[in-house]
């Protein structure tokens, strides 16, 4: 019995006012949208651990069946793209980035037939799928590397990187220095050691053996063939290994790229590529290439230095990590996010910030993780709403496809007790009934405990609580999401920064075609005046995005505003006459 037929009224589905459309809407809407071969640039993503969002069998586990119950949900957010977490067969050591077998649900979320039928179901809403797909290893239990390491004669030997020095590659850093000693890890087995980027249970696929690079293309295909939208390619920069470099971002990396892009381009169109290079934007941009690698990266810079201008009340370092990123292809797009399923990563940064941020963010030790602070975003802005919707207000403004974080959108905290990365990917809280509304099952039976602290326990911050509110974050986040979608200047638009002289200030312009957009946010948390220099728009009359509301025309002087502590305003330059 599906689990909305069991649900008393009043629940989180129930107070949702956009429906699903009737089959025939569905369908001219599903024709519509295979149409649309750079969906990517004007879409809102949403993250979703499968294992935390809901549990339609009462096993404390979620599932693909849960998952496609609360799709109206997502629908009525206005999320465009759903990105799956790996939900391969895998001994989860690692979230399930162990993948176990390619080509397989893992049992605890269902079946392919439960996975075929939610990537329909989210179709028929309009909405895509896109999943975590790990390039650069297996799970130390995968099948292959079983088979590889039974014997030097084996097959399989050459689709794992075996070496009898463990003194080879000594340039590439080892990125999990919380846990791995080495990047060589000795195998009794084998009796040679192999080599892994990441957990030494997680062995490098070796992409100098074409049945590798063969092998790897094979399992896009079997997922393409089921209907999902795209990828996001996990560890990407790490494929390939070489003396002398630090193995990552090497030219048989984007050469293997090129060729995974053109078996998109011939078979799968509309489908869409998003690079995981955690690397600085001149190297990042690498990835697009001339338009024939990835179709999207993450901009990971710019995440820490948006809590980094945010604390320290000053818009430099944003500013100056904008600038140095470099233009990319026309077709290609940056993914931007405030939080995701790992810690708020500190790689890109220097030491004199990085200090400074774990001095800010994680006063407490047990927040540090490797290179980073895993927390999410509410307790790490301290629960403050106007801190929270001005990094919203600035993430959606900025040049970028904006990637949301599964319960950030109802201001979910986390649990710093729960080990690694647990802590962040805790049950997501529905309603204040049991367990949150996320299972109906024993306490006990659940994968992660859910939150139960007085500020952000499950009783406190919940959807349907959000949804009875008409103030609450949820909506107001519902509305800017609208807002940024009603017009996509935000996501095909050129940026121009503005530099005031108040530095409290971040502002800039985004155009395309007809549309001038100016963007302009206070990061003190004070009121602040600042003067902009607008003269190449003098006779244009700024119009609040939000409230429709004219503003003063733009003439020959410095345009001067004044805004609320931790306020921002979204302007669009309208022409006199267009302005009623």
């Amino acid at each position: 019995m599906a689990r909305e037929s069991r649900t008393r009224p009043g629940v989180a589905d129930a107070q949702i006012e956009t429906r699903t459309p009737a089959a025939a809407a569905r369908s001219t809407e599903t024709q519509w949208f295979e149409r649309q071969p750079l969906w990517f640039k004007t879409a809102v993503f949403y993250e979703i651990h499968t294992r935390a969002f809901f549990d339609s069998s009462d096993d404390g586990s979620g599932d693909f069946r849960g998952l496609a119950q609360k799709l109206d949900y997502l629908q009525w957010l206005g999320i465009d793209c759903i990105w799956l977490l790996p939900f391969y067969p895998s001994p989860l050591r690692d979230g399930g980035y162990d993948i176990a077998q390619f080509k397989d649900v893992h049992p605890d979320f269902g079946t392919l037939d439960d996975f075929r039928t939610f990537v329909e179901q989210a179709h028929e809403r309009g909405m895509r799928v896109i999943a975590d797909l790990v390039m650069n290893h297996t799970s130390s239990e995968h099948p292959w590397f079983q088979e590889s390491r039974s014997s030097r004669d084996s097959p399989k030997r050459d689709w794992y990187v075996w070496s009898d020095d463990p003194g080879r590659y000594p340039d590439a850093r080892i990125i999990f220095v919380d846990s791995e000693a080495s990047n060589w890890t000795w195998d009794p087995v084998a009796g040679q050691y192999y080599w892994h980027r990441f957990f030494h249970h997680q062995p490098d696929l070796n992409y100098d053996n074409p049945e590798v690079e063969d092998a790897m293309l094979d399992v896009l295909r079997f997922w393409l063939e089921l209907g999902l939208d795209g990828f996001r390619l996990d560890a990407v920069p790490y494929l390939y290994e070489r003396e002398g470099t630090n193995g990552e971002n090497l030219p048989e990396t984007h050469a293997y790229l090129k060729r995974v892009r053109a078996e998109i381009e011939a078979n799968y169109p509309d489908r869409v590529l998003l690079a995981e290079a955690n690397q600085w934007p001149e190297d990042v941009v690498h990835y697009f290439g001339d338009g024939d690698q990835c179709h999207m990266a993450f901009h990971f810079p710019v995440m820490p230095r948006m809590f980094m201008s945010l604390r320290r009340e000053e818009a430099l370092p944003m500013l100056e990590i904008l600038d140095r990123t470099p233009p990319i292809p026309e077709t290609a797009q940056w993914g931007l996010f405030l939080r995701n399923h790992d810690e708020l990563t500190l790689e890109m940064v220097t030491d004199e910030e990085r200090d400074y941020m774990y001095s800010e963010y994680a006063k407490d030790p047990r927040m540090k993780l490797n290179l980073g602070i895993r927390r999410r975003l509410a307790p790490l802005l301290d629960g403050g709403r106007d801190e929270i919707e001005l990094m919203h207000a600035i993430l959606f403004s900025l040049p970028g496809t904006p990637v949301l974080y599964y319960g950030d959108e109802i201001g979910m905290g986390d649990n710093v007790y729960l080990g690694d990365r647990d802590g962040v990917r805790t049950p997501m809280q529905w309603t204040g009934d049991r367990n949150g509304g996320f299972s109906r099952t024993d306490f006990a039976r659940l994968y992660l405990p859910p939150l139960m602290d007085p500020v952000f326990g499950y009783q406190a911050v919940n959807v349907e609580a959000q949804l009875r509110s008409p103030t609450s974050l949820l909506r107001w986040l519902r509305r800017l999401i609208e807002l940024r979608k009603e017009h996509p200047v935000f996501g095909l638009g050129d940026y121009t920064a503005l530099r005031p002289e108040n530095p409290r200030i971040f502002a800039h312009i985004r155009s395309y075609e007809g549309d001038i957009v100016l963007c302009v946010h206070n990061l003190a948390r004070s009121a602040q005046a600042v003067e902009l220099d607008l003269s190449p728009w003098e006779g244009k009359i700024p119009v609040e995005m939000s409230g429709r509301t004219p503003f003063p025309r733009i003439g020959t002087l410095s345009y001067l505003l004044t805004l609320g502590a931790r306020g921002f305003f979204w302007f669009l330059l309208r022409d006199p006459e267009e302005v009623s």
